[in-house]
């Protein structure tokens, strides 16, 4: 009997320190995650959109080098455009707004990893006003399919960049931010709701119970006793 309570408690030691670990470690592997997720430089999805705001820059800069390149060389072309800047007739103006907007943009949510819609708001305004401006005023339209070309495209990409802070990254990290909080939130409340593994003494029967032991046979041995008592003589 004695061996029987020892192997349930042992038992139930083991049971009791299983669950303990089962109940913490997920959590704790998911804090973990998160963590290692707070510590980078960058999220991925901001990440993604320095790359696009990257691309902007690139795509109109090889546009027009092509328009450079078309319209009778890059050398010749860039001394017109470039040295002898015309308004009314000049693309490098829009090549210059492609680097405003890189250079705004990155610094506001790469370097300073800005959270917030005003830098955009600023690049994206400077941006559509001067395009309107520019194709109201000058002479684009009659210069062949880059007239139409440049300032379309330029237009499109600060429109997409400021769809994706605004509903993709901002949004997206203020959600991972949340999810963050709540998981640490759940790791303070943890050893409140879970108690930890039971210690052995918890299991050991008591001092009485044990002494119950030996106390049993004693009423035979009172019998036994009654029964070889001399008879008394007739």
């Amino acid at each position: 009997l004695m061996h029987l309570r020892c192997s349930s408690s042992a038992d139930s030691r083991l049971t009791g320190r299983g669950l303990g670990s089962i109940n913490t470690t997920p959590i704790c592997a998911r804090v973990e995650s998160y963590e290692a997720v707070e510590k980078k430089c960058i999220s991925d999805v901001r990440r993604t959109f320095c790359l696009f705001v990257t691309f902007d820059l690139l795509f109109i800069t090889l546009l027009w080098i092509i328009e450079l390149n078309v319209n009778g060389g890059i050398q010749q072309q860039l001394d017109k455009e470039v040295l002898h800047y015309d308004y009314h007739a000049s693309f490098f103006d829009i090549f210059l707004l492609a680097v405003f907007r890189f250079a705004a943009l990155i610094l506001a949510y790469a370097v300073c990893k800005l959270r917030h819609w005003w830098a955009i708001a600023i690049t994206t305004a400077v941006s559509c006003a001067f395009l309107i401006v520019k194709v109201i005023l000058s002479k684009l339209l009659s210069q062949g399919a880059f007239g139409y070309l440049l300032p379309i495209i330029s237009f499109v990409l600060a429109w997409i960049e400021t769809w994706l802070l605004d509903f993709k990254v901002l949004p997206q990290e203020a959600e991972d931010e949340n999810r963050y909080q709540s998981f640490m939130d759940a790791t303070e409340r943890a050893p409140l709701m879970c108690p930890g593994p039971l210690s052995d003494g918890q299991f050991y029967s008591p001092p009485e119970s044990v002494a119950g032991l030996f106390t049993h046979p004693e009423p035979r041995k009172t019998i036994q006793n009654i029964l070889d008592l001399p008879q008394p003589v007739s």
